[in-house]
Order: C-alpha cells, then structure tokens, then sequence
C-alpha cells in the first residue's frame, strides 16, 4: 500500500495548495471511533468528519443501502426522472425537524447551498432583501455565504466583492459579552437591526443555534426565543442553521429543541447521510411553496445514493437512540474537560452541549486568546494519535466531534491522549 508520505508528495503535485488538511496521515479505512491510516496507525476520532460521521463510519445500515441503490441506479436528476427515496428523506425531515405546523423540504448538495437557497426562499416568500447575521457565524464557502460568514481568514480573504444586502449583529457569547443575559443580548441586536436596517425591510434572521467554525458559542438562556419571538412580530423568516448541530449531535434531535424553538426554515446537512454529500431546507409549506416551480433545484440535489444513506443514517439514529448517546458522551467528556480546566489556567470555559463540546484557550489571568497554546495542544494530540480540531474567530478553541457511536474505551483513550497533550 502506498505510504502517507508516498502520497503527500503526489498530493502536492496534483491537489491546489488551497485545499488544507489538518494531519498528513492518508485514511485506509473507518469505524466506530477509530480511523486507520495507510501506515496502519490508529486514530481516535473526535472529530467525525466535522460532525458528518454521526452514525459512524461504514455504518452498517448504511453501506447496505448504498450498495442496493448503486446497483438498482445511480443517478436521473429529480429535476428530470424523480424517486421515491427523495420523497421520502422530505417525508422524515418534515416529521422530525421542530414545530407542529405543516412542512415542505427540498434537497441539495452541501450545507452552503442549503443556506443558499434559505436565504432565496425566504426573499420571495417576504419580497423583502435584508438578511441579518450574528458575529462569529458560519454558514460556507461560496460568495453569498462567505458573505454571511463572519471570519476573514481563510474563508473570506480576498475573494470579495461579496454579496450585499447581509447585516451583521451581535451574538450572545458569555464568555466575551460581560455575561449578559439572554433577553438583554438578544434585545441590544434587535435595536441594531430596527435602528440600521429596519425590520420592514428584513427577510430572513440567520443563526446557528451553538455556533460552529465561530468556536462553539453557546448564547445565553432566553436568547433564541427572543428573537424568535421578534422575528414572528416582525414578519422575519427565522432560519436555524443546524448544520453542524443537527442530527442528534447535541443531545437533541435538532439544538433549536432545547428551549423549545421552532424555526420557520432549517438547514440541513453535515450528519444527514452517513457521509455521503446531502442537504436540505426543511420549513412551513407556506414558504417553502411561495417559490414558483423550477425555482429551486439543482443537478445532484437529492441524489438516490444520497437519499438512500440518509435513510438508512435516520433509522440508525432513532434504532440506537443516538441523541441520548450524545448525552452520554457529554457526560463523560465534560467532567474530563472540567477536570482540565481547574487545572490548567489556560482555559478559560468549557462549553457546549451533548457530544458537541469545545475549550476555549487564553492567556492565563485575561481573556486574551491564545492560538498558540491552542495548535500547540492539539499538536499533541495529534503526535499521540487522537484526532481533534480547532475553530474560534481567534483561532482558540479545540472542538470534540466524536462520533456518536464511539465506544466507552476508545472514548476514555481519548480522553486520556488529551489530559496528556495539555500537561
């Protein structure tokens, strides 16, 4: 087998120096919690593919209906030659996702298309152009969402112009914010949006419930359902982007549900499929149908494959009960966190909920961060076997993804590479 420094080499002649990686290792085969590399090295995995390998690797419900649906068909565009399977994703998306009402979902590629059309959906339906933004959000790579994307570097530097028409406000974020409560963070950023952009000429308010690539900002209690409940007074479509949260990642199905929000669209996609490429807008078919026909769509949008896994990924999170494994994994993690932080003044808080957890690094006694400390950590990490990732707007933050059916060993491995990495 060719060996990682074999194709490294290869890789630097064939793949644009623009596409990073975080570790040089090339991946042979994964499961469970462990990714195995072309030199035969082990790894445990806290990262799952940036929240995508919820169900695990090769899951085994989900190579089995892969392999059926290759060999029946691999592709006729729903546009063109349509299938049961995509009905039947929309069917599960509009049962599971939050609120009573009745649902309409469309199908896509990848998460920043998802929020793409979000955003197009909820300028037709209102005939309004604002979109409004938090500080420290993510929503993707392509122009209009490198424009909702708060982070300059590497998202967004020199690719402008950007989009227009995005208005940015800001997110409640304890840590940063002088602790201020949920009502009171949320009420500061609607005075913003009235005073600057005008509630009458606002489409949709875009966040995500725990931020992401922003360094796992989790907002103060109250700070939702305020702007929820202004969005609805205002007429604002409310989109919740779950990307990175949704799927049983935090412990609930969906992260709007722990203060019982209930968007008017989601976007959808990340740990939808087992790992094959799939996304979505879930929302109330008042919006989602207010768009004229051929309006939304795409070539691969919901491709049987595609469809196939995410079905297969649905079952699998609801037979193994993957939201109470969240729980659990964030019942082991978080103390372990804990424990690392009262001793080790360089962490400033720990945050998040369920099997979605993150650090966030600083220079001891302030709250300056330090990205430093913060490679160096997870550095270690890496050098001892143990798969992580770092995010924040600072560059400070070391995320826990594992994946939601890691096992109690390789969990406590893991946990025990770290504790080693940070002493």
């Amino acid at each position: 087998m060719t060996s990682s420094d074999e194709l490294h080499k290869r890789r630097g002649a064939a793949v644009a120096r623009g596409v990073g990686s975080v570790i040089p290792s090339y991946v042979d085969r994964a499961s469970g919690g462990t990714i195995v590399d072309v030199d035969g090295r082990e790894w445990i995995d806290f990262a799952a593919g940036i929240a995508v390998a919820n169900v695990g690797n090769s899951a085994p419900r989900v190579v089995a209906a892969v392999r059926e649906q290759v060999e029946r068909f691999t592709h006729t565009c729903f546009m063109v030659a349509p299938y049961e399977s995509y009905v039947a994703v929309c069917e599960r998306l509009n049962a599971l996702t939050p609120g009573g009402f009745e649902k309409r979902s469309a199908l896509f590629n990848s998460g920043a298309e998802a929020v793409e059309n979000a955003v197009k959906i909820a300028r037709h339906a209102t005939g309004r152009p604002a979109v409004v933004v938090f500080d420290h959000a993510y929503h993707g790579r392509t122009n209009l969402t490198m424009a909702l994307t708060a982070k300059n570097m590497p998202y967004k530097h020199r690719f402008g112009p950007f989009a227009g028409e995005i208005y940015r406000v800001p997110m409640s974020y304890p840590l940063r914010d002088g602790g201020l409560d949920g009502a009171t963070a949320a009420a500061r950023a609607i005075e913003m949006v009235e005073k600057q952009v005008g509630a009458e000429n606002v489409a949709a308010l875009l966040i995500e419930p725990i931020q992401g690539e922003g360094g796992f900002v989790v907002p103060a209690e109250g700070f939702l359902p305020a702007l929820r409940e202004w969005a609805t007074a205002a007429g604002v479509v409310f989109v919740a982007d779950e990307i990175q949260t949704g799927f049983c990642r935090t412990g609930d199905w969906f992260a709007c549900e722990h203060e019982g929000v209930e968007p008017d669209l989601v976007t959808l996609a990340k740990g939808i499929a087992g790992g094959l490429p799939l996304a979505a807008v879930t929302g109330r078919a008042e919006l989602m149908d207010a768009v004229h026909v051929g309006g939304l769509g795409g070539t691969y949008g919901g491709n049987p494959v595609a469809c196939a896994a995410a079905l297969a990924s649905i079952d699998t999170m609801q037979e193994l009960d993957l939201a109470a494994a969240a729980r659990r994994i964030g019942s082991v993690l978080g103390p372990r966190l804990h424990a690392i932080a009262d001793r080790d003044p360089r962490v400033a808080e720990v945050r998040g909920r369920g099997a979605m957890l993150a650090v966030e690094l600083v220079r001891p006694g302030t709250l300056t961060p330090d990205p430093a400390a913060t490679a160096a950590v997870s550095a270690a990490c890496h050098a001892a076997g143990l798969l992580t990732l770092t995010c924040g707007t600072y560059g400070n933050v070391i995320r826990f993804l594992p994946p939601l059916v890691i096992s109690d060993a390789e969990l406590a491995r893991g946990l025990d590479i770290l504790d080693a990495a940070f002493a």
